[in-house]
């Protein structure tokens, strides 16, 4: 193992650019398929992006040439079969299914082999590009199991019943034109670019005003979990809040000054 080689059981490489936490998943021996060490790494991951002030966004993607073969079954199984939590004490729960709760974006670059977990991800994230030799699939059917990790819960939601039950059903796989049709993914760039992309869409995010972000993301977050009607009653408080921020009077000096913005999260 040289001394730039990830360990056999993989690591989560971080680096904080422009507001964006890049988050780097590596086991590419393989083929980025997640043990007990790289789900408890990506976790403390995403507890590092609540917790940095500097991180507004975080950017996922993956080292090498696959997203993820999904979960390394001979390592988790037995975690699985006893019930025993994938989330240390702290951190934060990547699918988005237990503990804490992700206030900030996450923006997906995925390419090559997605199954499972993968696409959990990018159902658990906010903005999602594929690489175009993306290959999807929820195959866990095939295995006599069900996914556990959301899919049953999200992608009826972002996809549509039939559209994600025709997966769910059969296991089939599907490319990234098709991911792309039913809104799993939001952009289909060419291999080796998708990572490039997803990058600018995260900087953009970062951009913009912290505090108004957040909001925006809490808002529409309560309208899929607790109805539109608990979502509606909390827009007035909200905004009541958003406007005595610095951030939000230095948006309005920005556009009467007609400069860009320079927000705090203030």
């Amino acid at each position: 193992m040289t001394a730039d080689a990830p360990p056999p059981e993989g690591r989560v490489t971080t680096e904080l650019v422009d507001h964006v936490l890049r988050i780097g998943v590596d086991r590419q021996n393989k083929r980025n398929a997640y043990g007990p060490e790289l789900l408890e790494a990506l976790s403390n991951a995403y507890a590092r992006l609540e917790s940095d002030d500097e991180a507004r966004c975080a950017l996922l993607f993956a080292h090498g040439p696959h997203f993820t073969a999904g979960l390394d079954l001979v390592a988790v199984g037995p975690m699985v079969a006893q019930g025993e939590s994938f989330i240390p004490p702290g951190a934060y729960d990547p699918w988005g299914l237990y503990g804490q709760v992700r206030t900030k974006p996450v923006v997906v670059a995925v390419q090559g082999m997605c199954l499972t977990l993968g696409i959990e991800l990018i159902l658990a994230s906010d903005v999602a590009v594929a690489a175009r030799d993306a290959r999807f699939g929820q195959i866990e059917i095939k295995r006599g199991i069900f996914p556990f990790g959301g899919a049953t819960l999200r992608f009826p939601q972002r996809s549509g019943w039939g559209n994600a039950m025709r997966y769910l059903l059969t296991g089939d796989e599907f490319d990234a034109a098709e991911a792309l049709r039913i809104g799993l993914v939001q952009e289909v760039v060419e291999t080796g670019q998708h990572v490039e992309r997803a990058m600018e869409i995260a900087v953009r995010v970062a951009r913009q005003a912290p505090l108004a972000v957040r909001a925006t993301l809490r808002n529409a977050k309560e309208a899929l979990v607790d109805g539109p009607e608990v979502a509606a009653g909390k827009l007035l408080p909200e905004l009541q809040a958003l406007i005595q921020t610095e951030d939000a009077q230095e948006g309005m000096m920005s556009f009467v000054e007609r400069r860009d913005a320079q927000f705090k999260g203030r």
